[in-house]
């Protein structure tokens, strides 16, 4: 349960951008953060760094939408205080020891800030009325979607002019990994998936780490290069920027400045999208996708309001696209040699353990072994 009536001490961590705080988080931290609907994946990911308390100056749940981000990190056992427009990243330094007591931020017994412990039965009250609401931001979305895909539809059903890559796709698999709901529980589904079948390893920006995490090195790494570290950047991965219609490249200065080379693709949509028609415009014969969003909510929680890109990208890849969770099928069933050897061994146990214990099959085991060393002559 989370510690709403507990005193909890400890370094606090500051991070406007929770998917780059994530990664200096270790148990114990406090962590601030300004993030208006928490996601599921940055949830995900604050639980998996063993953080203790969670202060966002933002709010966690709007009700725009039906957000389960806020309520995964609640049960997981993290206390998760708003405190909206609270001005703690003026007030910290990183590192700062402060003390959390109950729904107030202290340092040296100076009270910085008070807000709400979110309750895990507040939580889902409110989620089951959101999603009681749910039809409202459907019609809205849709009617977006429909907007955006008269220009952006055009764009990619004309094709997008990718550039020259190292990397051979043609008649060969392609993972595409992305940095969605469940996608580490997903990477590792796939992995005798890619053990077997060695698939060409895409990544959309963070994703890349996901598969250094996994000892896999990513053969290309798709996005506007934000949510990914130096160190995935310096892995040898060819990398193509992911620039919009309009001219911005928004990656292209960060590898710039470390002295990186890069292509860069223009085209609308997310950069999942890209990457998943990266793979099919290289000739790919199967696309595995592990954490790419589709449904409405993973929309929402990016403040996406149409999806206009994705509709079109998964009309013209759909054929040979697969989603992770059902690659199972895809994985090969060969028998290795050793579980074969322990099978044969087992059954020879078997029978040499039935001998021993009958003497009538002694017997004809005996005769047996006669007539063959009489035939051949020993």
């Amino acid at each position: 349960m989370p510690m709403s009536a507990t005193e909890h001490s400890g370094p606090v961590r500051l991070g406007r951008r929770t998917k780059e705080l994530v990664r200096r988080l270790r148990p114990g931290d406090i962590a601030i953060i300004d993030h208006a609907d928490l996601d599921r994946v940055s949830a995900e990911e604050l639980l998996e760094s063993g953080v203790s308390v969670v202060v966002n100056v933002a709010g966690s749940a709007s009700g725009r939408f039906p957000n389960p981000g806020p309520l995964e990190l609640v049960r997981g056992g993290v206390c998760l205080i708003d405190a909206p427009g609270a001005e703690l990243f003026e007030q910290l330094s990183d590192g700062e020891l402060v003390t959390v007591r109950g729904a107030a931020l202290y340092r040296n017994g100076d009270r910085l800030a008070e807000g709400n412990v979110l309750e895990v039965r507040d939580l889902e009250r409110a989620l089951a009325d959101q999603q009681s609401r749910v039809t409202e931001a459907l019609e809205s979305f849709a009617e977006n979607t429909m907007r955006f895909l008269r220009e952006e539809g055009k764009l990619l059903a004309a094709g997008i002019p990718f550039p020259a890559l190292r990397t051979r796709f043609r008649d060969r698999h392609a993972l595409v990994i992305a940095r969605g709901p469940g996608f580490k529980r997903d990477l590792r589904i796939v992995r005798p998936y890619i053990r077997d079948f060695k698939p060409v390893l895409v990544a959309v920006d963070g994703g890349a780490d996901a598969l250094l995490e996994t000892g896999l090195v990513p053969d290309v790494i798709v996005g506007d290069m934000d949510s990914v570290t130096d160190a995935a950047l310096r892995s040898g991965a060819e990398l193509l920027v992911h620039a919009y219609p309009d001219g911005r490249e928004p990656g292209a200065a960060r590898l710039v400045r470390l002295g990186l080379p890069f292509s860069t693709v223009a085209a609308p949509g997310i950069s999942e999208d890209v990457a998943l028609l990266l793979a099919h415009d290289k000739g790919a014969e199967l696309i595995v996708a592990v954490g790419t969003h589709f449904n409405l909510v993973e929309f929402l929680e990016r403040n996406r309001s149409g999806m206009s890109s994705t509709f079109v990208t998964r009309l013209k890849v759909g054929e040979i696209l697969v989603d992770a969770k059902g690659v199972s099928r895809l994985v090969s069933r060969r028998i290795g040699v050793a579980p074969l050897l322990a099978f044969v061994a087992a059954g020879l146990a078997g029978i040499a353990t039935a001998i021993a214990v009958s003497p009538g099959l002694r017997n004809v085991i005996d005769l047996l072994v006669g007539d063959v060393r009489r035939v051949l002559g020993l």
